[in-house]
């Protein structure tokens, strides 16, 4: 296990060794004949490069994806889907493939894409025959669908005797330095890592029922969830929101259901005054006046959503047009001191900026593009915003705090060192949602409802 305090900044030499290929050299490597090989050597270069652009630019991989689709219309539904689920494949098992043995680097290149695509039960096979044909891998063998982890070691392992696939190497080391859990809780943890997320909506305004009717009209069956009324699942497959009348009508919001959690704990009602501290574009802000609204059609209260970037206040105000939510208002931070009146809200929800990393299995990438300090970086500044924006909260409210982390030292820590300075506040025992356990400080972790990993505190303020 590496030391929790040295940087990663330097690239591994796997990493090195794949940006130093370059299209000239895939093309001369390998001797594409038949149209199927043709047409998985040129995936292969077009993966290659957003490959490496992710790794070197370290800006997220779906946006390097965006960019590149926008760029480069030639290609259609399929093509895409190849690149696409290629691309996030290769980063949710980047943690074994880059210790496959050394090879020449652009079998080693090859394999990656074979392995990736068979881990992930992908379903263009001439494409991954062609790819594991590149590569000089032998014959591979065949995982069904619903495989888990274990059935995926087993498989690599016995493609590739002598090599050790440890789940722990499917995370980097320092994060384990930051997540201090049982092994059967870190497998788990990994396994969840390393399977794709469900696409997790709210409804506002709108019944379960209905709108699954009307989704089932357009081909797309959608499901609940056990926990919260308003969450519906529209499943794995990508999404066009904007062809949702659902979606364009303000009766759909895309929010992980883990998200979901935060606006249940906080609980307003109806006519309650709320501040959303660190808002960003608003989900949070939208499912507080949406919880309200659920109290009450004409709920009076309202919801004041504060961000220190315009453009994501900018969206909230037409996301909430679009719900037709009054009630819901933006101010800005303009400085150090409160954008809003001191003891004024019956709640104020810190949001925190963090490490995400709860949001890895939504984003594979980010677990190679951090460091350590991802993590050690935040809890100076989250605890800042925490004690700043606490001076908002009326005797007797509510102070929330959120991140969508799961590091106790961005979490838990930066709590306990908020009530040392400020005894004016005590933390109210919650109800976890997905384990029904009583606790003070709450940690949602994806595998126990399928969604993002999550932490949230409730404080009260006694005077």
């Amino acid at each position: 296990m590496g030391d929790s305090t040295s940087s990663t900044n330097t690239p591994p030499a796997t990493h090195l060794a794949i940006a130093s290929l370059s299209g000239e050299a895939l093309h001369q490597a390998v001797d594409a004949q038949s149209g199927a090989e043709k047409r998985a050597l040129s995936y292969s270069l077009t993966i290659h490069h957003l490959f490496c652009e992710t790794l070197n630019s370290k800006l997220p991989g779906d946006r390097i994806l965006a960019d590149y689709f926008r760029a480069h219309k030639k290609h259609g539904s399929k093509d895409r889907r190849v690149i696409r689920e290629s691309l996030f494949g290769l980063f949710r098992w980047h943690g074994w493939l880059k210790g496959l043995p050394q090879q020449d680097a652009t079998q080693h290149w090859f394999a990656q894409l074979a392995l990736t695509a068979t881990l992930e039960s992908h379903g263009w096979q001439e494409i991954i025959q062609a790819w594991r044909g590149f590569s000089g891998l032998a014959e591979l063998g065949q995982l069904k669908p619903d495989s888990n982890l274990t059935e995926k070691q087993a498989l690599l392992e016995t493609s590739i005797p002598g090599q050790a696939f440890a789940f722990d190497d499917l995370a980097p080391d320092w994060f384990w330095a930051h997540f201090p859990a049982s092994p059967e809780m870190r497998q788990q943890l990994v396994e969840s890592l390393c399977s794709r997320p469900p696409i997790w909506g709210r409804l506002q305004g709108i019944t379960l029922a209905k709108a699954q009717a009307q989704l089932a009209e357009q081909g797309i069956t959608a499901s609940g969830s056990d926990f919260f009324s308003d969450a519906i699942n529209l499943g794995h497959k990508s999404l066009n929101l904007n062809a949702l009348p659902l979606y364009s009508e303000g009766k759909v919001e895309i929010q992980d259901l883990g998200s979901q959690v935060i606006g249940n704990i906080c609980a307003p009602k109806a006519d309650e005054i709320w501040w959303d501290a660190c808002s960003g574009a608003g989900g949070k802000s939208l499912q507080l006046r949406s919880l309200m609204l659920k109290q009450d059609k004409q709920a009076s209260g309202k919801v004041i959503a504060s961000d220190i970037r315009r453009k994501p206040l900018e969206e909230l105000a037409k996301r909430a047009k679009r719900a037709k939510f009054k009630g819901i208002t933006t101010q800005p931070w303009l400085s150090d001191a409160l954008p809003v009146p001191a003891r004024h809200f019956d709640g104020v929800l810190v949001d925190a900026p963090c490490s995400c990393t709860g949001t890895w299995r939504r984003n594979p990438d980010m677990r190679w593009l951090d460091d350590v300090s991802a993590i050690t970086d935040k809890a100076s500044l989250q605890l800042d915003i925490l004690s700043r924006a606490c001076e908002a909260v009326k005797p007797g409210g509510a102070l929330v705090y959120a991140t969508c982390s799961i590091s106790p030292a961005e979490n838990q820590a930066v709590v306990e060192a908020f009530l040392k300075k400020r005894t004016d506040f005590s933390l109210q025992t919650l109800t976890h949602p997905f384990t029904g356990e009583a606790t003070s400080m709450l940690t949602v972790l994806p595998y126990q409802a399928d969604s993002d990993g999550m932490f949230v505190a409730k404080m009260i303020r006694q005077d």
